[in-house]
């Protein structure tokens, strides 16, 4: 198979073509997925993370800015008050996040549908907790030699490298905050709750503390967020129940930023 092409009118073989259009498309996507973990960054830091020339990024980022994958923002250099030129930066589109979250949902979706009929509710929950097990036994051992106080940041760092955008902080009302500012599977764990449940409990188990979900993207939160309670003896006796609202299981996003108000009246915050 033959074409020609556009420019030239020279004939090429078609492999050439189909090669240099799938090595494109696989550059481009790693251009998105880089702002979608790392962004809102800059066209120079995506060069440089990616070892790509400025005209090649600019090529990709107009491409992706076409297809409304990302969009342009604008951020003035700290300490510079209404001097200097702002800093053009390119964060994910709504439509950029659903790109990715939909790229296996219908499969995974279908496969655990199966699973549930055939075998039972039970066997999708022990599938889900095969699928982070491997999370538990990579970071669980080396968690003993991480202090206390930075477990959390170590968690947040390997979640971040499994494409979750995560993030560690304090929280206002004690202990720690997990951020996970995107999820693969979140369209799939919306039907299937067992997926969040697994990688609450494999948090815990990581951290060797409790650790509570306060919300999820699959239920329509913008950012799954855990609380992490102190380890022991971090704390005054009684203070780790005061630190995280009590929610029931499959509290609605609604729900969860009730209880998180009312804990912030009874603290007093």
């Amino acid at each position: 198979m033959k074409y020609v092409t556009e420019m030239s009118g020279t004939e090429e073989t078609a492999p050439v073509r189909l090669s240099g259009v799938s090595a494109e498309r696989s550059t481009r996507a790693r251009v998105a997925r880089l702002i979608l973990e790392h962004g809102p960054i800059t066209a120079p830091a995506l060069g440089e993370r990616l070892g790509l020339t400025p005209a090649a990024v600019r090529r990709h980022l107009d491409a992706l800015l076409a297809d409304g994958m990302i969009e342009p923002r604008t951020a003035r250099p700290r300490g510079q008050r209404g001097r200097g030129r702002p800093a053009k930066l390119f964060a994910i589109t709504d439509a950029g996040r659903s790109a990715f979250e939909h790229a296996y949902d219908g499969l995974a979706g279908s496969a655990l549908r199966f699973l549930a009929e055939r075998v039972g509710e039970h066997a999708v929950a022990e599938f889900a907790r095969s699928q982070v097990a491997g999370l538990v036994g990579r970071l669980q051992r080396e968690m003993r030699e991480v202090p206390e106080d930075q477990r959390v940041r170590v968690l947040a760092e390997a979640l971040s490298a499994d494409g979750y955008a995560a993030s560690a902080s304090r929280a206002s009302l004690g202990g720690e905050q997990l951020c996970q500012h995107h999820c693969p599977v979140a369209h799939v764990a919306a039907e299937f709750p067992q997926l969040c449940e697994a990688e609450t409990e494999a948090f815990a188990q990581i951290l060797g503390t409790p650790v509570q979900r306060l919300a999820t993207i699959a239920h329509g939160d913008g950012v799954c967020t855990t609380h992490v309670s102190p380890p022991r003896g971090a704390a005054e006796p009684g203070a780790a129940a005061r630190q995280a609202p009590r929610l029931a299981p499959g509290a609605s996003p609604s729900a969860t930023h009730e209880a998180i108000d009312e804990t912030s009246k009874e603290t007093g915050r």
